[in-house]
């Protein structure tokens, strides 16, 4: 099922896609800035093998990424990957590279 918001998708289908059992070791605070109609600020905090989503910022994450909704809902409902949305820079990222591929295998990117 296709998600419509960034909000549907953050705090609906990403819980259930999350994967746990790829995220051992990982401890990271991403901070999400989505431009546009029903964009918004969100905080995606991974540790401990646990997933936690809010609305809002934080002041120091770990990773930072800063695209418009319709790029964000376009990578995750599978029509533009990740990659090429930050090579074609459609997604301004901040923080460990090595880490966001990581975070791929979780389910989260």
């Amino acid at each position: 099922m296709e998600s419509k918001t960034p909000k549907e998708f953050l705090e609906q289908v990403l819980p259930a896609r999350f994967n746990s059992d790829k995220a051992a070791g990982i401890d990271i605070v991403v901070q999400l800035n989505l431009s546009g109609t029903d964009g918004g600020n969100w905080v995606v905090t991974l540790k401990d093998q646990q997933l936690k989503v809010k609305e809002g910022t934080v002041p120091s994450p770990t990773m930072t990424l800063t695209t418009t909704k319709s790029v964000f809902m376009d990578i995750v409902n599978g029509k533009l990957r990740a990659e090429t949305a930050f090579l074609t820079g459609k997604i301004h990222f901040e923080g460990s590279l090595s880490l966001a591929l990581k975070l791929r295998d979780t389910g989260i990117l």
